[in-house]
């Protein structure tokens, strides 16, 4: 997201929130590292999916509302919608507010997480970036999205 361009999608803090949560859930040995651990600056499950659907509204209708704002092409927009259904479907089953244990343990986290690195590699190679680079802490992210 450092390097991401930021003219070229007129919405581009909530694609950099969107992308933050799906580089979150879309790597497992972060979740081990961070979300289970308790490490603190990087939220919890809930959080990410907060950041997910928080401005988008992705939880009540189709990222291809926002291709030329927020997705580039339909393509990015079909990937995200699937991670964000799989991700929803388990929020619901498991309760927004349960640690996250629940929701690595829960039988369908993986497609889950398939989905979301779908989606994560390929909006941050969409953007220049790194795929595998490691999530940025959520004070990294708001300084950015100050800074721009």
């Amino acid at each position: 997201m450092g390097s991401m361009p930021v003219n070229d999608v007129p919405w581009w803090r909530w694609r950099a929130n969107v992308r933050s949560a799906l580089h979150m859930l879309s790597d497992p040995a972060f979740q081990q590292e961070c979300w289970l651990a308790g490490r603190p600056g990087y939220g919890d499950v809930t959080d990410a999916v907060y950041r997910l659907v928080e401005d988008t509204w992705l939880d009540n209708w189709s990222a291809e509302k926002y291709v030329g704002t927020i997705f580039r092409d339909a393509q990015e927009a079909a990937l995200v919608d699937a991670a964000v259904l799989r991700v929803l479907r388990i929020l619901h089953q498991v309760g927004a507010d349960a640690p996250a244990a629940a929701y690595l343990e829960h039988q369908s986290w993986p497609e889950a997480v398939q989905a979301a690195r779908e989606a994560h590699v390929t909006l941050a190679t969409n953007d220049g970036e790194d795929p595998d680079e490691a999530p940025r802490s959520l004070e990294v992210l708001a300084i950015m999205l100050r800074a721009a």
